[in-house]
């Protein structure tokens, strides 16, 4: 996976690195479009709970999960399980972990703080 192009430079594209996620996003019209690479070993719980100061992921994440697998447990105990090639939509309330010695590349659509309504998915589960 390291030679692959799917974690290649991505032109015109802004990068961040944020709790070991790397993230490459690129605005387009109304949208945002993200590379979004989670490391073997990530767990938002771990990684991300305390930089983002709040108990779950609270955003929506919908998309193309390219390579490898997570899994996402809500807060009412339901796991749903990701294995690349598959489409995403994920509401907003979860952990989320990646399963396996791969990265997880997520493509992600997204538009700010409206993707919920934008592509009406549950507020929170």
């Amino acid at each position: 996976m390291k030679n692959s192009s799917l974690l290649g430079p991505l032109k015109g594209a802004t990068h961040r690195e944020v709790g070991g996620v790397q993230v490459d996003m690129m605005q387009t019209g109304n949208a945002r479009v993200k590379r979004v690479v989670y490391p073997p070993g990530f767990r938002w719980s771990k990684n991300l709970k305390d930089i983002v100061g709040t108990p779950l992921c609270m955003h929506a994440h919908v998309g193309f999960l390219a390579s490898g697998e997570f899994h996402i447990q809500y807060a009412d105990g339901a796991i749903e399980e990701f294995v690349a090639p598959q489409v995403v939509a994920i509401a907003p309330g979860h952990d989320g972990w990646v399963v396996g010695e791969e990265p997880a590349v997520l493509i992600e659509f997204d538009f700010e703080g409206e993707t919920v309504e934008r592509l009406g998915l549950a507020a929170k589960r």
